[in-house]
């Protein structure tokens, strides 16, 4: 699973490379779908997942404001930190079992350890795409969603 999560994180990356061609206005533009802008989208994505992760971990979840995340150098290093969080704990409980039930603060009903995982990484998939639409409204060229060619395996 430690494989589909760096390739969200490079497609991620990649993303945040892209939004540099693009003003700030631009990113953070109101748009149909998704999460309202190219920023926020981002933005969304990894709150869900470091929320998601850090039920997993018993943690209590972090409610984050993105008013204070309003520009790709904030996000991108938030991205960042979040993601040195992640990649320690899903390295060091890859051996944990995957259908322990785990309780979160946002949902009334358990999910398998499992579950959310795979939830987080569907979750980042489904909002690249929604990237890769506005990306060619904007008339340029999406990031490459293609996992074959990135060396992972």
């Amino acid at each position: 699973m430690l494989k589909f999560f760096e390739y969200n994180w490079q497609v991620r990356d990649e993303w945040f490379d892209w939004c540099q061609q693009l003003t700030i206005e631009e990113l953070l533009k109101k748009r149909i779908g998704g999460i309202e802008s190219i920023l926020h989208t981002l933005f969304h994505i990894m709150d869900v997942e470091y929320s998601w992760i850090r039920a997993i971990q018993g943690k209590e979840d972090v409610v984050l404001s993105f008013n204070e995340y309003q520009n790709l150098e904030k996000l991108k290093a938030l991205s960042d930190v979040f993601r040195s969080e992640i990649v320690s704990f899903l390295q060091a409980s890859s051996s944990e079992t995957q259908d322990k039930l785990i309780s979160v603060a946002w949902e009334e009903e358990k999910h398998s350890r499992s579950a959310i995982l795979h939830h987080v990484i569907a979750h980042e998939i489904h909002h690249i795409g929604q990237l890769s639409v506005w990306a060619r409204e904007v008339q340029l060229e999406p990031v490459s969603a293609n996992f074959i060619r990135r060396g992972l395996l």
